[in-house]
C-alpha cells in the first residue's frame, strides 16, 4: 500500500453542528425538509419518506441551507437513525441542517469528499465513533469523539479514483431505482384510472346502477381480504437466510424460514403506518406488520393498490405508538369488479411488476458486488493506484488539482 498512510479523521475534515429548529414551525407540507437521523438507511445515504419528513416554515440562518454534494453525518442514533452513518445532499436549497446532523468540511488538500462519504459508512469506521459515543438511552456523539476515530488514507487522488469505483455502482443503484418508481407509478395509475376513476375498458358500454358499475359488488372490507397480525422474531431468533423479514415499513433482514406463500402483501402495524409492500416470494411477515392472510380469489394486486389508496395512517388506533387495527378495516364499505376486469388487469399490472422484479435483483447483485468492494477499496488491499480512470468532467477537475504540474 504505498503512499498510505495513518492518521485520524479530525486530519481529514470538520465537522460543523446543526441549527436548533423550532417546533411551533414544522408542518406536514412545504418546501424545506429538516433533515434528521430517521432519513438515514443501512446501505448508507438516506431517502426522503413522505411519513418521516420534516418541513419548517420558519426563519433560519442561511447557512443552514444544504447545497448539492454537501457531506453530512449522523450525530445521534434517535428513532431510525445510524449513529456515524453518512449521507451525500443530492440536490440544492431542498434540505436543512439539523442540529442532530453534523455538516462534514473535508480538508481539500487530504481528503475526497466522496471518498470520506465511502469511510464513514464502513464498519470500521462506524464501530469507532459508536464505541466512542455517550448516552444511556440514546447514543450519540461529537465532532471531537469523531475526530479521534483512527484511519489509514491514501493521496488524495487515489482517493478520488476509489471514489469514482464505488459511485458507478451506486449511480446504476439510484438509476434502477428511479427506474423502478416510473414502473409502480405506471401501474398504480392504471388502478385509479380503472378502479377510482371508473375508466376501464369498455366502461362507456356498462350500464351504471346506483353510480356502480353493473357486475360489481358491495361488500365490506373483510369479505375483500383477511389481514392477519405478523409472526414475533427477535433480533437474536434470526438465522441467516433467504426469505425477507418484512416489518412495517421495509424488510428487515433475512431469515432461513418463513411464514407466508407469495405474493405477500403487507402493512405497518405498530410503530409506521400507511407503508404497503408487494413482496413476490416467501417470507416472513413480522409481528410490527399486517399481511394479506386470505384472497377470497381476489387480485393479489387489486387488493395491493387498494390497500395503498386507503390512506392507512389515518386509522391510527394508538395512543402513544400508531397502531392499525385491523378489525376497524374490516367493516369498511367498498365495491369490487367482477373477475373477467380483475384478471384483464392483472394481465397489465403483472407484467410492469416482472420488470420492476428483475430491476430489484439487479441492485441486489449490484449492492452486494459495491458492498464487497468497499472494505477493499477503503483498506487499500485491492489498489487502484495505477489504474487508467475515465472520470466524469468534474471529478476530472478535481484529480488534476491534486496532482503536481
Amino acid at each position: 500500500m504505498k503512499r498510505w498512510r495513518s492518521t485520524t479523521m479530525g486530519e481529514l475534515m470538520k465537522v460543523e453542528h446543526g441549527f436548533a429548529f423550532k417546533g411551533e414551525h414544522f408542518s406536514e407540507s412545504g418546501e424545506l425538509i429538516v433533515l434528521t437521523p430517521g432519513n438515514f438507511h443501512e446501505t448508507g445515504g438516506f431517502r426522503s419518506r413522505p411519513d418521516k419528513d420534516r418541513f419548517y416554515l420558519g426563519k433560519f440562518p442561511d447557512r443552514y441551507l444544504l447545497s448539492e454534494n454537501d457531506l453530512i453525518v449522523a450525530m445521534t442514533e434517535q428513532g431510525e437513525g445510524l449513529l456515524g452513518s453518512s449521507a451525500l445532499i443530492p440536490e440544492c436549497g431542498k434540505y436543512l441542517h439539523n442540529q442532530r446532523i453534523g455538516l462534514v468540511r473535508p480538508n481539500k488538500d487530504s481528503a475526497d469528499t466522496t471518498f470520506l462519504y465511502y469511510l464513514f459508512n464502513t464498519g470500521y469506521v462506524r464501530q469507532q465513533i459508536r464505541n466512542s459515543s455517550a448516552g444511556a438511552k440514546i447514543r450519540h456523539t461529537s465532532p471531537e469523539r469523531i475526530y479521534r476515530t483512527k484511519v489509514r488514507v491514501p493521496e488524495k487522488a487515489c482517493q478520488t479514483k476509489i471514489a469514482a469505483i464505488l459511485s458507478s455502482y451506486d449511480e446504476l443503484i439510484e438509476n434502477n431505482r428511479r427506474r423502478i418508481a416510473l414502473l409502480e407509478n405506471l401501474a398504480e395509475e392504471i388502478y385509479r384510472e380503472w378502479f377510482v376513476r371508473l375508466r376501464f375498458p369498455g366502461h362507456e358500454k356498462v350500464k351504471m346502477v346506483k353510480g356502480v358499475p353493473a357486475g360489481w359488488r358491495d361488500m365490506k372490507f373483510g369479505q375483500f381480504c383477511q389481514l392477519q397480525r405478523g409472526y414475533d422474531l427477535t433480533d437474536a431468533e434470526v438465522e441467516p437466510g433467504p426469505y425477507p423479514v418484512i416489518a412495517s415499513t421495509s424488510i428487515k433482514t433475512y431469515h432461513s424460514q418463513y411464514k407466508a406463500e407469495p405474493p405477500v402483501i403487507t402493512t405497518g402495524r405498530s410503530g409506521s403506518l400507511g407503508e404497503v409492500l408487494f413482496v413476490n416470494m416467501r417470507a416472513w411477515p413480522h409481528n410490527t406488520a399486517l399481511y394479506v392472510k386470505q384472497f377470497f380469489g381476489n387480485s393479489a394486486y387489486l387488493i395491493y393498490y387498494t390497500l395503498k389508496n386507503m390512506r392507512l395512517e389515518n386509522f391510527n388506533a394508538g395512543a402513544g405508538v400508531p397502531t392499525l387495527n385491523r378489525n376497524h378495516l374490516n367493516g369498511i364499505p367498498i365495491i369490487v369488479p367482477d373477475k373477467p376486469l380483475q384478471d384483464r388487469f392483472d394481465a397489465i399490472v403483472s407484467k410492469i411488476h416482472f420488470q420492476a422484479d428483475l430491476l430489484q435483483k439487479t441492485n441486489a447483485n449490484l449492492t452486494t458486488t459495491r458492498d464487497k468492494l468497499l472494505p477493499r477499496l477503503i483498506s487499500g488491499k485491492l489498489s487502484v493506484e495505477d489504474l487508467d480512470i475515465q472520470f466524469p468532467p468534474g471529478m476530472a477537475e478535481e484529480l488534476e488539482d491534486t496532482v503536481p504540474a
